[in-house]
């Protein structure tokens, strides 16, 4: 018989309030993919491997918070978990920054497999510092990782996804200067938190954590999103996922302002702009970085040429970005 892999549970780095836990992760054998592998075979094996999971279904969870809170969960039919609820001050248990380290377990009994880590899985939820002047929601796909969503037929992106290694991708030029010093803010110590909201299913976490930690990204809450259910359809006026994503951090933070970042090639402009008029006020600055596309830029141009509310920068070098945050009181 074949022996059975260990098992594993995937805590997402999330994001809550000092009264507001909301914790979610996914319960997973453990296919030890190496994020450092090169060479097209080894590539292509981990990226089956990523997206052919054997989950942990139907299974209870544990959490816990230091020493004297725990909370409960129990998996779905696809093995992630989701804790959502109203909490006594935790506030305690975070760092200078707002990270709070949490412990996620097995708790059936009958779950006999050898387990790693003695049954005891890190993750990590932020509660932003109250030195915080502002946040900042920034997409991923072609705003910091060239992934190629404006090539023909996408075929750019699958092979920037299952043929090149997590250890081999490069932000784009000067993205993580850009960030750090937005999440230093004007004073220099201001720890302004940075959400990464990607269109990217939950099976490229663990590739997307590693490249933001490799390329010295500031950490941050890591959004993505569940794979839609075979044949299913979006009701008429429902919102994209990103756009409900980005609202539920302006409702979780209603006194935070924000900047959005994204890129010009997909939905971002129209979602920013929908966004910025849902909740005057809220959002200081938009930038969109452009993308090698005539069409696409054609017609970002036009949607923004008359919009004067707030400042809005489309993005062709990253010094200019950094330029335009100076000049507007966002860095030093």
């Amino acid at each position: 018989m074949f022996k059975k892999d260990p098992l594993q549970i995937i805590g997402f780095q999330t994001y809550g309030t000092k009264n507001h836990l909301y914790l979610r992760g996914r319960a997973l054998e453990d296919e030890s993919i190496n994020l450092e592998k090169r060479g097209a075979f080894k590539l292509f094996i981990n990226a089956w491997k990523r997206f052919e999971t054997d989950e942990i279904k139907y299974t209870a969870l544990s959490v816990k918070i230091g020493k004297e809170k725990t909370f409960y969960a129990k998996t779905d039919n696809r093995g992630y978990f989701l804790i959502d609820e109203q909490v006594e001050d935790i506030s305690v248990y975070a760092n200078k920054e707002g990270w709070i380290q949490l412990e996620f377990s097995y708790r059936e009994e009958q779950l006999k497999r050898v387990i790693q880590s003695d049954n005891r899985f890190s993750g990590q939820m932020l509660i932003p510092s109250n030195k915080a002047a502002f946040g900042v929601i920034s997409d991923i796909d072609d705003t910091i990782l060239h992934t190629g969503l404006t090539s023909i037929l996408k075929w750019r992106v699958l092979i920037n996804t299952l043929l090149t290694s997590a250890d081999q991708r490069l932000p784009l030029e000067g993205a993580p200067e850009f960030y750090n010093l937005l999440h230093q803010g004007k004073t220099g110590k201001e720890a302004n938190p940075i959400f990464y909201v990607s269109h990217s299913p939950w099976n490229l976490y663990r590739y997307l954590e590693f490249f933001l930690k490799k390329n010295n990204f500031p950490k941050g809450p890591i959004i993505l999103r569940n794979f839609p259910k075979p044949f299913a359809r979006r009701q008429k006026d429902e919102k994209p996922q990103k756009q409900k994503e980005i609202i539920n951090l302006l409702k979780t933070y209603p006194k935070l302002e924000f900047v959005l970042i994204g890129d010009s090639g997909e939905h971002d402009p129209d979602i920013y702009m929908e966004v910025a008029e849902m909740y005057p006020g809220r959002i200081l600055a938009i930038y969109l970085r452009s993308v090698n596309h005539k069409k696409k830029m054609l017609r970002v141009i036009n949607l923004y040429k008359d919009y004067t509310k707030i400042p809005v920068l489309l993005v062709d070098s990253t010094s200019d970005a950094i330029k335009h945050a100076k000049i507007n009181g966002f860095i030093a």
